[in-house]
């Protein structure tokens, strides 16, 4: 199976966005950690936001 590519920009995105990691260290992680990163920063965002 392939992942959507527009999906992995976002992602790759995301993460560098609020890291500030670089593409080649964020398309290192296998998918799952990727994943997992993703989540936690919109874990982050959601609480700094109140809701």
């Amino acid at each position: 199976m392939t992942y959507a590519t527009d999906r992995l920009y976002e992602e790759v995105a995301y993460v560098a966005y609020h890291f500030h990691w670089g593409m080649d260290d964020i398309l290192d992680l296998e998918h799952s950690e990727r994943l997992r990163y993703v989540e936690q920063i919109a874990r982050l965002n959601t609480r700094a936001s109140g809701r």
